[in-house]
């Protein structure tokens, strides 16, 4: 074993062997001396060096700039800018590059103007992401560049999305994302890599392994010898290169590129280097054992490829210094017109505003006239909703989730969908919901639509950075829209127990910039999902799955849509003695109950919770004066407890008795029928309804 481990030529070293195992210590010591080849055109040399210095002045100048007071936080690239440098360089100006904190060369190398990213940086306006994210959280479509969002993992899946978009629509175009050696401990690396390698996605994944993540070196991230041989468990071709020379990333990276533009597939890049400075800025490098860090100064990427350009003629010295006076000239020059800006200011409703896309779909209005009507289950509007939306608006949709393709769904929604439309676009997907999702958000950066179904509602957990931090957040960040719909089988009543049975849709209705639909019916299910399909936000499109084949009804021949943020009158009567707002299956327990009592229950179908219809709430309250809220979720934290607050806070002169609400117990769903009735809230429902009729 110690033979093996010693053959590693990384170095690594500080091995001691215990009673039970080995325990073996890896120090960042570095590659051998750089080596540069010597086949290069000297023009090439020359404007990768320029490209090299530049972010290094950059730096130097936001690290003035700190020690002055003038800026509050930066993460350091220095020593590692031949990476950012040499893999922005060898790819083509329009294909994607998915950065992190240290890739600052990867923007200079595109030409992003010097004075929007001061702008960017000091949060003011002109930069990219109006003061409403830091440093490199932000994309520009311009120059092809997304940046990260501080889960650090996500953005891998999203560069796949990319790539799988550019492998769609043939266009023999790659995508490359970054990230550290403390992001491969993520799960997201893992599901990532494993989707891109399953589908032969045109996508470099490029890690830049600096030694410490923060302040853990690798040593405490992982045990392999060198991260690129992860590839080998993906099936994919991966390689560790010498990372502070400029000229094997950009060559290592060109030849990758243009191998798989023609031939689609993923590939692993580890690039060996060393973090100079801090995580950022404040936390220092204290715990950096001296010694690693001045084995490290000799292999600075910048005063090692000067000495070669020197050495081999390319350039002087004094020539070196009239090209650095002549960037310091213009960094200043941009971060003076920077400073010169004042602080951004906004109002309420512009921030309102931003938190949803608007007007990038065309809306279909609804065909004039009466049209033809066909008896529809609830799971076969949802499949006519597809296919209408497939077959006509939406040709370039892909539609992705387990077991959906030959299979047909676990509840063969999408049976035939895949040999009509194939398998490029009805697309099998491993077990990884978040990679998924973010696969998804990188479609939408190309332009195309996606559906994504969970198998489960309850499955959406291992999705909900994805969701959360980085769908619904986009386009308040940065203006890029998420053109995505996530279809939620959810709901009891199926004795399918905890994992398969939860109602969680109160999880979404927090989080701004998701909207969330919830049909009770098949005619309102099927335009709600086209509604769905054809809104440029991400819509979490709940289906009680004991509706799927209990309920039918005639449904619309052709296309139409239900205006998501619009609720629906179930009953109504001119007196109603009290009103019920429900919605999914509580729609049908409301009706239940109030035929069952014979009373005049005015019933409303919120069909939308987020947003909701304030105006048909307000209506109904003051109808009835009367008000109980149901939902199958559990009552404590349920959408039950915000709709009566607002009611309270709005209505409350209207009111002639507290708001009532009636949710499930506030346990897990149990899986037992005769545990999962009681459990349920239409057990509680008559009880309540008598008893605010009684008030």
């Amino acid at each position: 074993i110690l033979s093996g481990l010693l053959k590693n030529t990384l170095l690594f070293n500080s091995y001691s062997l215990t009673s039970s195992n080995l325990i073996f210590q890896k120090e960042m010591t570095p590659l051998s001396p750089i080596v540069y080849p010597t086949h290069f055109e000297t023009e090439t040399l020359l404007k990768l060096y320029r490209q090299l210095i530049k972010p290094r002045l950059v730096e130097e100048k936001m690290l003035l700039l700190l020690r002055q007071g003038k800026v509050t936080k930066w993460f350091s690239g220095i020593g590692q800018e031949a990476i950012s440098v040499g893999c922005a360089a060898a790819l083509h100006n329009d294909e994607y590059i998915f950065t992190m904190h240290r890739n600052l060369g990867v923007f200079t190398t595109r030409n992003v103007p010097l004075d929007k990213l001061y702008l960017q940086w000091q949060g003011k306006a002109g930069g990219f992401t109006k003061g409403r994210d830091r440093s490199f959280h932000f994309g520009t479509h311009e120059h092809h560049i997304v940046g990260m969002i501080s889960h650090l993992g996500p953005q891998l899946s999203t560069a796949a999305g990319v790539a799988l978009a550019n492998k769609l629509k043939q266009e023999k175009k790659v995508a490359l994302a970054f990230t550290g050696d403390g992001g491969t401990s993520q799960g997201e690396f893992h599901e990532a890599l494993n989707t891109a390698a399953v589908w032969q996605l045109p996508v470099i994944f490029v890690i830049e392994n600096n030694a410490y993540g923060l302040s853990t070196p690798v040593s405490e991230q992982y045990a392999c010898e060198n991260l690129a041989d992860r590839g080998k468990g993906y099936g994919m071709k991966s390689v560790t290169i010498d990372g502070n020379n400029i000229l094997e990333v950009y060559e290592t990276i060109r030849t990758f590129a243009e191998q798989i533009r023609e031939n689609p597939e993923p590939i692993l890049v580890e690039c060996r280097t060393f973090r100079v400075r801090g995580h950022e800025e404040a936390s220092g490098t204290k715990y950096v054992p001296s010694d690693l860090a001045e084995s490290w100064k000799i292999k600075d990427p910048i005063d090692n490829y000067e000495q070669f350009l020197i050495e081999k003629g390319v350039i002087s010295l004094v020539e070196i210094e009239i090209m650095k006076a002549d960037m310091k000239a213009e960094i200043n020059a941009a971060a003076a017109l920077a400073f010169d800006v004042p602080p951004i200011e906004s109002t309420v409703e512009a921030e309102l505003n931003d938190v949803y896309a608007l007007g990038i779909n065309k809306k279909v209005e609804n065909t004039e006239g009466v049209a033809s009507t066909k008896d529809m289950r609830f799971i076969d509007a949802i499949a006519d909703g597809l296919s209408q939306a497939m077959a006509v608006h939406h040709p370039n949709l892909v539609y992705m989730g387990q077991d959906i393709a030959e299979y047909g769904g676990v509840f063969k929604a999408t049976d035939g969908l895949v040999q009509q439309y194939g398998k490029g676009f009805i697309k099998n997907t491993p077990l990884c919901e978040s990679a998924i999702l973010g696969i998804a958000m990188g479609l939408s950066i190309r332009g195309m639509g996606s559906m994504v179904e969970m198998q489960f509602a309850d499955f959406v957990s291992c999705g909900m950075t994805q969701i959360a931090n980085n769908l619904a957040k986009s386009h308040y960040r940065w203006g890029q829209n998420a053109n995505v719909v996530i279809r939620m089988p959810t709901g009891g009543g199926v004795a399918a127990g905890p994992f398969h049975s939860q109602s969680n849709e109160a999880w979404f209705t927090h989080i701004a910039g998701l909207k969330v639909v919830y049909p009770s019916t098949p005619s309102d299910a099927k335009g709600l999902l086209l509604a769905a399909l054809n809104d440029p936000n991400p819509v979490l499109f709940f289906e009680h799955k004991a509706l799927y084949r209990s309920l039918s009804e005639a449904v619309r021949e052709g296309y139409y849509e239900v205006e998501i943020g619009k609720a629906r009158l179930v009953t109504t009567h001119e007196k109603p003695i009290l009103s019920i707002i429900t919605y999914g299956m509580g729609v049908h327990w409301a009706v239940k109950a109030a035929e069952n009592l014979g009373i005049d229950a005015e019933i409303l179908d919120l069909r939308s919770l987020l947003p909701l219809d304030y105006d048909a709430i307000e209506a109904t309250v003051k109808k009835s004066n009367k008000v109980l809220i149901l939902h199958e979720d559990t009552l404590f934290g349920g959408l039950g407890g915000e709709l009566s607050a607002w009611i309270g806070e709005h209505l409350f002169k209207y009111l002639d008795a507290p708001v009532v609400r009636v949710g499930s117990l506030d346990t897990p769903i149990p899986f037992a029928a005769s545990l999962e009735k009681p459990f349920l809230a239409e057990a509680k429902l008559v009880e309540a309804i008598e008893k605010l009729i009684a008030y």
